[in-house]
């Protein structure tokens, strides 16, 4: 074993946050160094790659299955616009993958790059920790002043019987030929993304889920919209389904017996693949931290306070092993605060206000700021909400039934916009820009007053003049009529 080595920063875990968190810290003038398995598209105990889970089977390689699957929607459609073929448009799966590949191997190395030019040291191995200020590395022991967890999440299963037959997202990612019929497990974005992503690019799709509705914790309006529009996509919709074993058929495809919401036995035959999207769970198996005195939640997270500190004074932790808002985005500025914090000895706690999201499934979900329940919860007595559905211009000749959903929350009485959400094409796109209105405290008289561009789907945001309904108390409404207030 060779003799310690000291950093001021030694961090666990090369993924969006820790590479950020590591980046600001040299640059604000410490020593650092980041452990990180071997680079391979799919995790194990002894793979990962720098870039972690976003780059490398998350974020980018899905949004760029996305893309993929959305060619056959403009192929389907371009004859409404005049545009003539002979024959149907046909789909390379190998050149996709292919691509992809090479693009994930790109990342992995610009990404190193970085820690490089920032002066980074990267050790390639399974980092563990020892002690409060000992991170060991294969044999190699290094030592720090502090030390920052940042090893994100990993899929999970659920325990039925046969679940070794299913897939997970990471290997969604990665299969070798598209399958002619899948049943997807799971309610949540992962779950609804690959439902979508399979189902443009021509697969029978059943998406299965336990509760009554799908994306638990988005806005009740926008799910039950968002819905409705899955089965006019094609997607086959099984609501309170709860999957009780997947069996192997005699011609090698896969049976899932579910029990439906009235406790009757149903079952899914003749599947190609079963993916398990039922959630994700951080990270920590093996990385020693309880045995150094860390204090972990009951799904195996790292506890820690407002400024990201575990129980253990030297040791932090950001991103998805904390479980608090499991997006890339949010582990960048938990990176970012992490470093002033530790670094420059200016204590600054992660902004959690207005954190956009957006779910890439068919059709396009996004939303910042509260969800309407949530405003209500968090004391909001009056709200007004304003909502809008229409059919995008697009889709008036592409023959697609898809239509667009627009919400509205408002604080009645500060008169701010509190809530913002939206179904349909481009949405994450026109979010990000509503983002900052809502971070820096835009009202619904601001809206009003700007003027759109014509002709565009986002116009519409500042275009709302009637008021749908009026919320009080805890949740009752009384309906507006069409350009009324709503009586209370």
């Amino acid at each position: 074993m060779s003799e310690a080595e000291e950093f001021d920063l030694v961090t666990i875990g090369a993924g969006s946050g820790g590479v950020r968190g590591s980046r600001f810290a040299s640059s604000y003038g410490a020593k650092v160094a980041v452990c990180e398995m071997p680079f391979d598209y799919k995790s194990s105990d002894s793979t990962g790659g720098v870039g972690g889970t976003c780059v490398l089977r998350g974020c980018v390689p899905k949004k760029l299955m996305v893309y993929a699957s959305e060619y056959a929607d403009a192929f389907h459609g371009a004859a409404g616009f005049g545009w003539q073929s002979n024959g149907a448009p046909s789909h390379d799966w190998g050149a996709m993958l292919a691509a992809k590949r090479k693009e994930l191997q790109r990342l992995n190395g610009a990404y190193k790059n970085t820690l490089n030019n920032a002066k980074v040291e990267l050790i390639e191995g399974r980092g563990r920790v020892v002690d409060a200020h000992t991170v060991e590395v294969g044999g190699r022991r290094v030592t720090a002043a502090n030390i920052l967890i940042a090893v994100g999440g990993r899929p999970h299963k659920l325990n039925i019987p046969g679940a070794e037959h299913a897939i997970t997202s990471d290997d969604a990612l990665e299969l070798e030929q598209r399958p002619d019929k899948i049943t997807v497990i799971g309610g949540g974005y992962i779950a609804v993304e690959f439902a979508g992503i399979f189902q443009r690019f021509g697969s029978q799709v059943h998406l299965a889920y336990r509760a009554a509705a799908p994306l638990r914790g988005f806005d009740d309006d926008l799910v039950k919209f968002a819905t409705e529009q899955y089965a006019q996509s094609g997607l086959n919709l099984h609501p309170g389904f709860k999957p009780q074993e997947i069996r192997k058929q005699p011609n090698g495809k896969l049976t899932v017996v579910f029990t439906d919401k009235e406790g009757k036995s149903v079952e899914v035959a003749d599947n190609d693949q079963v993916l398990m999207a039922t959630g994700r769970v951080p990270n920590t198996r093996g990385l020693g931290l309880e045995e150094a005195g860390v204090q972990m939640g009951g799904k195996g997270e790292v506890v820690v306070d407002e400024y990201l500190r575990t129980s253990v004074p030297s040791i932090w932790a950001l991103g998805d092993v904390i479980n608090r808002v499991q997006l890339t985005p949010v582990a960048l500025m938990e990176g970012m605060a992490l470093a002033k914090t530790v670094v420059l000895n200016q204590p600054t706690k992660p902004d959690y206000w207005a954190i956009p999201s957006a779910v890439f499934s068919n059709p396009e979900i996004a939303t910042v700021g509260m969800t309407e329940a949530g405003a209500v919860s968090a004391g909001h007595k009056d709200l007004d909400i304003y909502t809008t559905s229409f059919k995008p211009m697009r889709n008036t000749l592409s023959g697609s039934p898809l239509r667009t959903f627009m919400k509205l929350i408002v604080d009645a009485n500060s008169r701010k916009v509190i809530g913002v959400h939206m179904a349909g094409d481009h949405a994450a796109e026109i979010m990000q820009g509503f983002a900052v209105a809502v971070k820096v405290g835009v009202s619904k008289e601001d809206l009003d007053s700007v003027v759109g561009i014509h002709p565009s789907a986002a116009e519409e945001f500042v275009t709302m003049r009637s008021r749908t309904r009026r919320v009080a108390g805890k949740g009752s409404a009384v309906p507006a009529a069409p350009g009324q207030p709503a009586k209370m």
